[in-house]
């Protein structure tokens, strides 16, 4: 039996329905769940029973249906997953050919699949594609309207295809945020893989006992929260160290926030560590939150903390002791969760008997300290670290380089009071120099600094001279009457003139004992008992 409705009621009715429809589609991004209240409004305001939400599934190819609403079946898609190929039954010609279809007896179609067992044979089928932003069909939604005259039948057609277009724009937002979304979870895992990789244990080099030492004490304080000060001088790697601590921990993917606090004045500082209010004082237009508060729940590093004045310092006490701190302006404790680094290249127990820093700071502070050793006392680690120096250069300029022992050896000769910075500094100096990418002794440049007085005006006296600064092959202490064919020659004859005892040979030549000892290694020197 044929109903008929006037058009202009049915108008009324539609246009009411739409807008109910597109307030549903703009309350979220889940498509699945405001696809089924769409099709609840249409099957409680338009009369069109049963609808069905089909999508594209690219990695299969076919049509799964996300979303059904027929409440006398219960219907549960979820646990039974439905699925059309392309161009099966009428919902997946719909898809085949890109056009809407209405059956006006469903029963009298074959091409009917009836995988959900829901629609009545006696009544009208309507299917529409759903086209994303370029006209490609990415979906499908059909509905079952009642024994209405053809022109009722048209116009829930153009409704149905609207609401079709709508669901369309919705479906392909929701795809591309999802995309995007998973585009940064990749990234954001790949970019914490590279930063651990990074700072693993593997990137800090040196076999000497000083640094196993670090590196057992790295690895022990890694699993805890305590506060741990990093000393030694400066081009050590102290930073290196702090990234390994926090990168190995638990804390290792939450925040790492870095500060130097010897790069800001102390007003400047303040504002900086614990954030201020708007208005707290001029160019303040806006609240802002302090590396103390970013940091939380992560780790802090507060670099050249002996630099700070004891008024700050006075102010930093209380958020070591208690982790919690009010904003510049404001009046709220904030706490927060942090675990403290601090590192610093000054001799703290000096400056605090100098009154220059606080004690129960450095009490404070001091809870777990390490003691990075200079390069001159691991001279040993050169080679080693040298290596692994090279491939980073390497890779960067996209090219292998090679060091020969001749200039493994005349670095071990020099002082190194930049550290391992001035390391580095050194063989990205002899590598941009190299054509070849081998790295010669004649291409390793130390730092040397500018005399203050031209030659003709420089003063009587002569500066005292350091093994620090002071190739090997220009030592003073070595009778230079007598030419050395190379560096083992002058080991050798050293060592024959201190009665073969490394300590006296080392003096002669303004080397360590340590040095004196690994040339004897290196160079096969064969040692005699006197």
């Amino acid at each position: 039996m044929t109903v008929s409705y006037s058009s202009l009621d049915l108008e009324r009715q539609l246009l009411a329905a739409m807008y109910n429809i597109s307030c549903v589609l703009n309350s979220s991004l889940n498509y699945c769940d405001t696809t089924d209240n769409v099709l609840k409004i249409l099957h409680e305001e338009c009369q069109l029973k049963c609808g069905m939400l089909t999508i594209l599934d690219q990695s299969r190819d076919i049509l799964l249906v996300k979303s059904v609403h027929s409440p006398a079946s219960g219907v549960n898609i979820s646990q039974k997953p439905v699925h059309y190929k392309v161009g099966e039954g009428i919902v997946g010609e719909v898809f085949r050919q890109g056009s809407s279809m209405v059956i006006r007896n469903l029963g009298q179609d074959m091409r009917f699949a009836d995988k959900l067992a829901l629609y009545d044979y006696d009544k009208p089928f309507v299917c529409v594609p759903l086209k994303d932003a370029n006209n490609q069909v990415i979906g499908a939604l059909s509905a079952q309207p009642p024994n209405l005259d053809d022109q009722a039948i048209t116009m829930l057609t153009r409704f149905l295809d609207m609401a079709a277009n709508l669901i369309a724009r919705n479906v392909q937002l929701a795809h591309q945020i999802e995309t995007q979304q998973q585009q940064l979870v990749s990234e954001r895992d790949g970019l914490r893989r590279k930063v651990r990789n990074n700072y693993s244990f593997k990137n800090l080099v040196g076999h000497t006992k000083s640094m196993r030492q670090i590196f057992e004490q790295i690895r022990l304080v890694s699993r805890w929260d305590s506060t741990v000060l990093v000393r030694g001088e400066s081009g050590t790697g102290k930073e290196l160290v702090a990234n390994a601590i926090h990168y190995n921990s638990p804390r290792a993917a939450n925040p790492f926030i870095k500060l130097n606090c010897a790069a800001l004045p102390d007003n400047l500082l303040e504002s900086e560590l614990f954030g201020h209010e708007k208005g707290a004082f001029t160019g303040a237009v806006k609240q802002r939150k302090g590396r103390f508060e970013m940091s939380d729940h992560g780790t802090i590093f507060l670099d050249e903390i002996g630099e700070t004045s004891p008024a700050f310092q006075a102010k930093l006490l209380r958020v070591l002791q208690e982790k919690e701190f009010e904003r510049v302006g404001g009046s709220s404790t904030i706490c927060v969760d942090v675990r403290i680094i601090a590192a610093t290249n000054r001799n703290l127990e000096q400056e605090v008997a100098n009154g220059n820093f606080r004690e129960d700071l450095y009490y404070r502070l001091n809870v777990m300290p390490m003691h990075l050793p200079a390069l001159r006392e691991r001279i040993q680690d050169i080679p080693e670290l040298t290596e692994f120096m090279l491939q980073k250069i390497g890779k960067a300029q996209r090219r292998k380089l090679t060091i020969t022992d001749s200039a493994i050896r005349t670095m071990m000769t020099y002082g190194w009071p930049g550290n391992v910075r001035e390391l580095e500094n050194t063989l990205e100096r002899a590598s941009v120099l190299s054509e070849s990418g081998e790295i010669s002794p004649e291409l390793i440049i130390f730092n040397q600094v500018e005399p203050m007085f031209p030659a003709q005006t420089r003063p009587a006296s002569p500066a005292p001279q350091s093994f620090t600064s002071t190739p090997l092959n220009e030592l003073p202490s070595i009778n230079k009457e007598k030419q050395f064919n190379d560096e083992r020659e002058m080991v050798i004859d050293a060592l024959e003139r201190s009665g073969w005892v490394k300590a006296k040979a080392a003096r002669l030549l303004n080397m360590t004992p340590r040095q004196i000892a690994y040339r004897i290694q290196i160079m096969n020197i064969e040692m005699k008992q006197i």
